[in-house]
C-alpha cells in the first residue's frame, strides 16, 4: 500500500489509515451499538495483515474501551510488526452520558498516563488535541503536549477539529504535525481554507468519516437505519433523519453507477475520492470486524480518473441542491 509522510514528520503512513471510534461499543453517548470485543482485536490484527500500518482511536472511545482492545491487539504481534498508533485526549469521560471537554496541563498528562498503560507501548507514535474546546485553553493544552514530547512519552503531535485560526495559534507554541479534520464526499468543507493552509505550512492531513459513518457505503438504507440498536450514536444524528437522510441516499445512488462502472464498491469509491487531494496524508477507515477490512483496503489503489472526478462532481452539485430544496420544503 501507497505510503505518505505525515507532515514535517518522519512518519510514513498508509494511505488508509484503521478508526476506532466504532469498537468502543454501545454504553457510552457516542457509542455504535453492540461490538463484540474479540472481533475488533480481530479486525486490528487484520488491518496489519492487509498493509495497514497505523492505527487512530482515542481515549474517550468507550472510555478507554477502544485502546484496550487496540492494546490487546498490539500484544499479539511481534514488536516488529506492530503498526504506528494515533490517539487523542482532551475528552474526559465521566459517565456513560457526561463527557468534560478538558485541555488544563494536568489532566492531558493523567489522560497520556492511562492511554500509554491501556495501550501497552512506551510512547505514543502521535499524540493529539481531540477538540478545541474549551476555546480559551487551547495553547494550555498545546504546551502539554509540547511537554510530553520533550520527555520522550509521544513522538510526534497534532489536533483534530481544529479551524485554521486554531492552528495559527498553536503553531506560534510549537509546529503542528497533523491536523484530523471530517471530510467526505457529505462533508466538504475542509477544502475551503484546511486543505490548502496545511498544505501551505507542511502539516498533515488524515482525515475521518470518509463514508460517513457507513452512509456512503451503499449497504445503509431506510430500512436499515430503523433497525439500529438504540444504543447507536446515529440514531440521534440529525444527518441521518428527514429530510436529510432521504437526499444522502439519493446521492448514494446516483454514485452507485461510477462504482460499478469501475468495477468498485461505493465504499472504495468513497475512500477513493477523499485521497485523491494531494494534501490528505491518510484517510481513517473504521472497521468492527475483519471483513470489513478486506471490503475497503483496496480503495487505497485506486486513482480515480478525470472523467469520474468530473462526473462525481456534477452528482454533487445535484445533492447540494437536493439538501437546499429539503431546507425550504
Amino acid at each position: 500500500m501507497e505510503k505518505r509522510r505525515l507532515g514535517n514528520t518522519d512518519l510514513e503512513l498508509t494511505t488508509i489509515g484503521l478508526g476506532t471510534w466504532a469498537i468502543g461499543g454501545g454504553d457510552w453517548k457516542f457509542g455504535w451499538g453492540p461490538q463484540d470485543e474479540q472481533e475488533a482485536v480481530e479486525a486490528v490484527l487484520a488491518a496489519v495483515r492487509h498493509g495497514i500500518n497505523w492505527i487512530d482511536t482515542a481515549a474517550v472511545y468507550g472510555g478507554g474501551v477502544a485502546e484496550t482492545l487496540v492494546g490487546k491487539a498490539l500484544a499479539m504481534l511481534p514488536v516488529s510488526e506492530r503498526p504506528i498508533v494515533a490517539t487523542k485526549c482532551g475528552r474526559v469521560m465521566r459517565g456513560p452520558e457526561q463527557i468534560d471537554k478538558v485541555l488544563k496541563r494536568e489532566s492531558i498528562f493523567e489522560e497520556c498516563d492511562a492511554s500509554l498503560k491501556r495501550l501497552g507501548v512506551d510512547a505514543i507514535d502521535l499524540y493529539q488535541l481531540h477538540w478545541p474546546e474549551p476555546d480559551e485553553d487551547i495553547e494550555e493544552g498545546w504546551a502539554a503536549l509540547v511537554e510530553l514530547k520533550q520527555q520522550g512519552k509521544v513522538r510526534e503531535i497534532g489536533v483534530s477539529n481544529h479551524n485554521v485560526a486554531q492552528l495559527k495559534r498553536l503553531e506560534a507554541i510549537h509546529p503542528v504535525a497533523s491536523l484530523q479534520p471530517p471530510y467526505s464526499l457529505l462533508k466538504r468543507e475542509a477544502e475551503k481554507e484546511l486543505l490548502p493552509y496545511c498544505a501551505q505550512q507542511d502539516i498533515g492531513v488524515v482525515c475521518y468519516s470518509p463514508m460517513y459513518k457507513g452512509l456512503l457505503t451503499g449497504k445503509f438504507t431506510a430500512e436499515s437505519l430503523a433497525k439500529l440498536d438504540s444504543s447507536d450514536h446515529r440514531t440521534r444524528d440529525i444527518e441521518f433523519q428527514s429530510p436529510l437522510i432521504e437526499a444522502h441516499l439519493g446521492l448514494v445512488d446516483c454514485l452507485r453507477s461510477v462504482a460499478d462502472s469501475a468495477g468498485r464498491s461505493l465504499a472504495e469509491l468513497a475512500i477513493a475520492w477523499v485521497l485523491r487531494r494531494p494534501e490528505v496524508t491518510s484517510a481513517i477507515v473504521g472497521s468492527r470486524r475483519p471483513d470489513q477490512v478486506a471490503q475497503t483496503v483496496s480503495a487505497a489503489d485506486w486513482k480515480l480518473s478525470q472523467p469520474q472526478i468530473e462526473t462525481i462532481t456534477q452528482l454533487l452539485a445535484g445533492h447540494a441542491q437536493a439538501m437546499r430544496m429539503g431546507a425550504l420544503g
